[in-house]
């Protein structure tokens, strides 16, 4: 796992408490969530979260913002992630934030739940690409798919 590239966003007592108890951040799946709430003394959603987060960012070309969509997603560890369709995970994330999302996101999911199936450390998102786009020719998108993109400025009374 390549620890320069895993981001968290830690509170300045959580991080104090890693660096007490000696714990870098590449090592923090080697505890359990459990573990991790007790030594960090955080509420046990923080604790699925801070671990989820490593876990996530430890697949290859995932970062803290598609980790963070994931846990928008209710997923907090990769074998929750296990036999989901990347289509319906981008579906679902497209619903829950209202937009639709850069396609490459889609390709992010399909890498995710090939990961977890497989723990293939020799793909990246972008090997995806191909695959989502036969699919989505053949199956186009849902009909409640958001009109609005996620690059749309947000208008207000004050833009116009």
């Amino acid at each position: 796992m390549n620890n320069s590239k895993i981001k968290l966003d830690l509170m300045p007592i959580e991080q104090g408490k890693l660096k007490i108890h000696k714990i870098k951040i590449g090592d923090i799946l080697k505890y359990s969530v459990d573990e991790l709430c007790i030594l960090l003394n955080i509420p046990m959603i923080r604790a699925m979260e801070i671990h989820a987060l490593v876990e996530f960012q430890s697949i290859p070309s995932i970062g803290i913002k598609f980790a963070n969509d994931l846990i928008s997603l209710g997923y907090y560890s990769l074998e929750e992630l296990k036999d989901k369709d990347g289509a319906k995970l981008i579906e679902d994330l497209e619903l829950l934030k209202g937009v639709w999302i850069d396609p490459c996101a889609e390709d992010q999911c399909r890498l995710v739940v090939h990961y977890a199936n497989y723990r293939d450390d020799s793909k990246k998102w972008w090997d995806f690409t191909e695959e989502r786009k036969k699919y989505r020719t053949k199956n186009g998108y849902p009909e409640n798919r958001p009109k609005k993109s996620w690059f749309d400025p947000v208008k207000n009374k004050f833009s116009e």
